[in-house]
């Protein structure tokens, strides 16, 4: 009990391990809008599970349970191949009729309607794209790519009544791996996966960026461990995260990417997540080391991380996995580790809910619906952690403030009442992506209270952390 409770500690007081040993950029004096910049102590944190969000008759009501949790960022990987099963006439048109996004529309909206973000990730080539091969092989061209991108950028742009706005991307699934991206080397054992991938990221950025120029969209998206050869017999063919990153760099132009997606899974999961890991593997214990290898291969300052994927199963349903009260333990440390690394943007627990007929069971919550252990620990430190309560510096004169709950309600632009510690309140525009611009009154204390309200009545309550304005980290 005692190593849980200074866990928990090391959680809650994510500025405080920042500040001894890890990177973060400057605090500066512009509104605070995470993942792209770094808030100490909030981190976005949330789950991967399509299966139960977007597809689950009870989606609603689970998407409820992650919600009281603390969950602000849901994960969900849109398979290009399933939502286009055949040649838009228009594919850059976002409504095109050989779209088929229901699900996704819906998860768009519950999300919305709950405060939580949604990271959305392309993956999965149409066989119309690339002359009838599987969904890991690469379009035949990238324009079909881009397109794609485009149309679903510009759906959730914010920029359609009924549709929300999503600015959290990334481009494909596990690159460095054969399941995700073929073939990862020719016939004379030469890398070629890092120069297919860079063509796939230039296209759906590209797309992304027509679609939703303020949309934030992070590569990678790499499995932890790979071989680095070729393989033969019923081993797939890998690269390791760490030199797939440095080959993809060597390619010039570079490619554009606003953070580095990472899946730091342990290498059993028995394995503590603090426990050391031998490198090229990435787990959370050199995600540090990785993110400086980045900035130098990548020649770039502050390369953000995402940890889109992270998991333990456990027993009984998997037998190589860890007891329930194990796991978490270990949801505790995972945490406390990205909450104090501030290039850590956000976290993502694969998945919520352990299904009978899946073969992945590292969930929080048992087939039957009851809770695991873990799944009280991550409400406590999901909730110490989250980022819809923002920290900004002492003097900024704006603070940016998410209230996409409020935009379920009310179009963009639309008026919104804010009261400060319950002063008389004034009105600021909605913006499109769900967010507002709260400016700050000049005698602020450490903390201030606002009630943010539509003229409907929809009201949330956020809190804003004042820190030092000269504050900064080595």
């Amino acid at each position: 009990m005692r190593w849980v409770l200074a866990a928990l500690a090391i959680a809650a007081s994510a500025i405080a391990a920042a500040a001894f040993g890890f990177f973060l950029r400057s605090v500066g004096t512009e509104p605070v809008a995470l993942p792209e910049d770094s808030m100490p102590g909030r981190l976005l944190v949330g789950f991967q599970d399509d299966a139960s969000f977007r597809w689950a008759p009870e989606r609603a009501e689970l998407l409820d349970r992650a919600r009281t949790v603390g969950t602000s960022v849901v994960r969900s990987i849109v398979s290009w191949h399933v939502v286009a099963p055949s040649r838009p006439a228009d594919p850059s048109d976002p409504f095109d009729p050989a779209y088929r996004l229901s699900d996704l529309d819906d998860l768009a909206r519950s999300a919305q309607q709950r405060g939580i973000e949604l990271l959305i990730t392309i993956w999965g080539t149409p066989p119309w794209a690339n002359a009838g091969g599987p969904p890991n092989s690469p379009p035949s061209d990238a324009d079909d790519l881009a397109a794609f991108a485009q149309a679903l950028a510009d759906r959730y742009s914010g920029g359609h009544p009924g549709y929300p706005a999503v600015r959290l991307f990334s481009v494909w699934n596990e690159p460095n791996l054969e399941q995700f991206l073929t073939p990862q080397f020719d016939e004379a054992g030469r890398s070629v996966s890092p120069a297919l991938y860079a063509e796939l990221v230039r296209a759906a950025h590209a797309g992304i960026m027509r679609g939703n120029p303020d949309a934030l969209v992070a590569i990678g998206e790499t499995s932890p461990r790979g071989q680095d050869r070729p393989s033969r017999g019923p081993v797939q063919s890998s690269h390791s995260p760490v030199r797939f990153a440095r080959l993809l760099s060597e390619i010039h132009p570079r490619v554009p990417f606003d953070a580095w997606a990472q899946h730091p899974y342990p290498a059993r999961h028995t394995t503590a997540p603090a426990a050391p890991v031998r490198w090229p593997r990435i787990g959370l214990s050199n995600l540090e080391r990785f993110g400086e290898a980045l900035e130098d291969w990548f020649d770039r300052d502050g390369v953000p991380l995402w940890v889109t994927e992270y998991g333990h199963e456990t027993k009984p349903f998997d037998p190589t996995g860890v007891e329930p009260e194990t796991q978490a333990r270990f949801v505790t440390e995972a945490l406390a580790l990205a909450a104090g690394n501030p290039r850590v943007r956000l976290f993502v627990w694969f998945i919520l809910l352990d299904r009978s007929d899946e073969p992945w069971q590292s969930g929080l919550i048992e087939p039957d619906g009851l809770p695991k252990p873990g799944l009280a620990r991550f409400r406590e430190a999901a909730t110490a952690l989250d980022p819809r309560n923002p920290v900004v510096p002492a003097d900024a004169e704006v603070a940016r403030i998410p209230a996409l709950e409020l935009a379920y309600h009310a179009p963009a632009g639309a008026p919104v009442e804010v009261s400060i510690d319950g002063t008389a309140p004034f009105t600021v525009p909605l913006g499109e992506d769900g967010w507002v611009e709260v400016p700050l009154p000049e005698t602020a204390e450490s903390a201030l209270t606002l009630d943010v309200t539509t003229e409907s009545g929809n009201s949330v309550r956020r809190r804003v952390e004042l820190s030092p304005a000269s504050l900064e980290f080595d």
